[in-house]
């Protein structure tokens, strides 16, 4: 016999409004659209990993549960891949959806401690920020550092070749006047993510 585990979901558990802020985002407008056909979870790659399907992740969002939505993992596992927004039937953009999700949870602080996904995004961002390139040594240096800097010491094998080679480099790629692009980036509110908060305590997960 197959065993099925209910969870029921009560009225409080719910952050009125959360659902409508998402949707005010541009390219996150059509969620209300979602007749859960569950098409974008039978062509997601790794929905199997996940704690909430790409289906249940837009009902819940939808449906204003903001705690089991940014405390999901499903959000961090998604590959950009779009295969879900191609196949949508209502042509909704769950990637996006996806992307507005993970920021709301980095400014939140609301994710897994050294979970490599999100450190990554944030110093990605600071680095483009405040040298306007992107020094791949130096990013995975930051990734490691901050997850599990452990890593590090099986990779030296890999990281002396490249140096051998000229291809790690511990010097900040950078471009020209890099002051107009702070003043860019700072004029718009949402592009800068800034500091992340101490990881939250772990959440209930909700039911699938």
């Amino acid at each position: 016999m197959i065993e099925i585990k209910r969870t029921i979901k009560y009225e409080t558990d719910r952050v009125k409004g959360f659902g409508r802020e998402v949707m005010s985002v541009p390219g996150c407008e059509q969620l209300e659209q979602c007749i859960q056909c569950g098409t974008c979870s039978g062509v997601c790659p790794l929905s199997i990993y996940m704690d909430h399907s790409p289906r249940q992740v837009m009902a819940l969002t939808r449906s204003d549960f903001k705690r089991e939505v940014l405390s999901s993992v499903t959000i961090w596992l998604c590959a950009s891949c779009y295969a879900c927004a191609a196949e949508c039937p209502r042509h909704i953009r769950i990637t996006d959806i996806m992307y507005e999700l993970k920021q709301r949870a980095i400014q939140e602080g609301v994710y897994p401690r050294r979970f490599p996904i999100p450190v990554l995004a944030r110093e990605f961002t600071r680095m483009a920020q405040h040298w306007g390139r992107i020094t791949e040594s130096l990013l995975v240096l930051r990734l490691l550092w901050r997850t599990n800097w452990l890593e590090a010491f099986g990779m030296w094998r890999l990281g002396l070749g490249l140096w051998r080679t000229g291809r790690f480099s511990l010097r900040h790629e950078s471009i020209r006047q890099r002051a107009d692009l702070t003043r860019m980036m700072a004029s718009v509110d949402d592009v800068v993510i800034g500091a992340l908060p101490p990881p939250a305590a772990n959440h209930r997960r909700g039911a699938r």
